[in-house]
This record gives structure tokens, sequence and C-alpha cells, in this order.
């Protein structure tokens, strides 16, 4: 398995597991887990985010169709969880396990709405970001969707520190094409050049940074319409299948928007795919896109 170190933190086993948090209030650990089914006929996202300075967590999971059905349970108000990564609300139980560090992950959900159990295997590698604590897994994804056989793919992620869900609007994608490539790419919204977190793993083989990653997106009003990922010599373009957004609220009561999506991926050689991409959205937002001529 190959693990790649972007930044100036070399990953270590451990980090798969929870981290000392910071003083800031801001101060966040978050573990994400995403799947789209092989032929997208549906797709999801679970995340926990812990706030230790807030006294509580933050748990979503969502279930889409390409019909445009969908089921969540939204919680910002969970208890910090104990041992295991495990939470509870109304309604529901999760919990949250590495299975083995770096190669595998498990997640259990039972609610009222929805119910999973879902592994996550690493397929190709391990990303560590450059200018955060953070990495990303694509993975192959299987397991049970209320209690039905499922299999398909999908990426997990980890991070830990200050994050301003508020001030700061970013663009994320992260899909899987039908001959077996995996795609990923990161910018946050701010014209300043960077070594953005991309990378892709070819068919059978291993993950590898691609440099010079960048992205512009079509808006239709407020939502996404298409999203074109310059991967330099194979451009990839995005467009939502099924939403799953979630509405956020600071302490102090400002809001921010964050319409994710369930995506159809193609690439400019023909080859397509299913993924997932979100497109941060804090007040002001609009101020900075990266290309705003390109809105609709």
């Amino acid at each position: 398995m190959r693990i790649v170190n972007m930044g100036e933190w070399p990953l270590a086993p451990e980090d798969e597991g929870r981290h000392e948090p910071g003083g800031e209030p801001l101060w966040n650990e978050s573990w994400y887990y995403d799947f789209v089914a092989e032929d997208g006929s549906l797709g999801g996202y679970v995340r926990l985010g812990l706030y230790p300075a807030w006294g509580r967590a933050w748990y979503w999971a969502c279930l889409v169709t390409a019909d445009g059905e969908r089921v969540a349970v939204i919680d910002h108000e969970a208890p910090l969880p104990g041992p295991g990564l495990s939470v509870s609300g109304d309604g529901y139980t999760a919990s949250h396990a590495t299975v083995e560090r770096f190669r595998s992950a498990r997640v259990h959900l039972a609610s009222k709405e929805l119910s999973l159990d879902l592994e996550w295997r690493t397929e190709g590698g391990v990303y560590g970001y450059a200018i955060t604590p953070r990495y990303e897994v694509p993975c192959v994804v299987t397991g049970t969707i209320g209690g039905v056989p499922f299999r398909g793919y999908g990426e997990r992620d980890h991070s830990w520190g200050v994050r301003d869900w508020w001030s700061i609007s970013w663009l994320w994608s992260s899909g899987r094409l039908e001959d077996g490539s995996f795609v990923h790419g990161m910018r946050p919204n701010f014209g300043m050049e960077l070594p953005w977190p991309a990378f892709a793993v070819p068919p059978g083989g291993e993950l590898e940074h691609v440099a010079g990653f960048s992205a512009a997106t079509v808006f239709d009003g407020d939502r996404p319409s298409e999203t074109v990922l310059g991967f330099p010599g194979r451009a990839t373009t995005v467009r939502p299948v099924a939403f799953a957004p979630v509405t956020l609220t600071s302490p102090d009561g400002k809001v921010a928007e964050f319409p994710r999506a369930m995506c159809r991926f193609e690439s400019e050689d023909g080859r397509t795919g299913w993924g997932w991409t979100e497109w941060h959205q804090p007040p002001g937002w609009r101020d900075h896109l990266w290309q705003p001529s390109q809105q609709a």
C-alpha cells in the first residue's frame, strides 16, 4: 500500500485514531465516508465531526438515489463520542471503526430512516494533504444498506485542526471511472496558488499526486450544475445527479450552505463514472469564485 505524504507531518498508523484537541473554538476532528453503487443507482455519505470546545458532535448520514429520493439523519447536537467513535441521538445509533489502519474501516448505523453496515477497503493508497492535517483514501465499499447487499466505490477521509465553515469556501470532488481509475481534487475558493490536493489512481495501480489541478463551476442560481475538474491532460466534467445538502449554523448565528451531491463523472476521453462533489458556500461565497464569468 502506497502512502503519499504531501505535507510536513508524515502520516503514522496512530493518525487513524483521535487527536489531542487544540484550544481554538473552531478546532474539530472529522471522519467522512462516502459511497456510490457500481451502476450509479444510489449513493451516500456519513460524516462524524467532533467539536470539543462546543461540547458536542455533528453527525450526518445521507442516502440518495439516481431518481431523486433522499433520506438523511442529521444531528448537530450529538454528544461527544466515547471509545470506538460511537454516537447516538434521537432515533439512531452509529459506530465508526478502523478495522486495519490505512487499509479498512467500518461504519454501522441503525435508525428509523436508514440502516448501514459498510466497509471501506483501501484501493491504490493513502494521500496526505500538504496544507492541512488530513488524508484521503480511495476505497472499494461493500456491505449492506437496509439489509440489502451493496457493492460500490467511494472515499474516506480524516482531518483535524481548525475548520471555519463560515469564512472559507471550497470545492472537493472524488470519483471512480468505469476503467477502474480514481480521481480526486480539492481547492479552497481563493486565488492563491498552492499545491492543491489532487491525485489519481490508474486501474489496478498506485495513487499518485497530480500537479496543476484546477476547477471551474457553472451555477444555476446558487445551485451548481456542472464543474470541470482540470487534471492536466485529462479534464473531467462532473454533473450532479442527486443532492444531499446540509445547512450549518455557527454558535453566533452565521449560516453556511453545504450542497453536496452524488455526481456523474465524464472524462474528456469518454470514460464515465460516479462519485461525490461538494461546493461549500459560506456567507459571501460568490465574492471569491475562481472564475465568476462562468456563472450561469
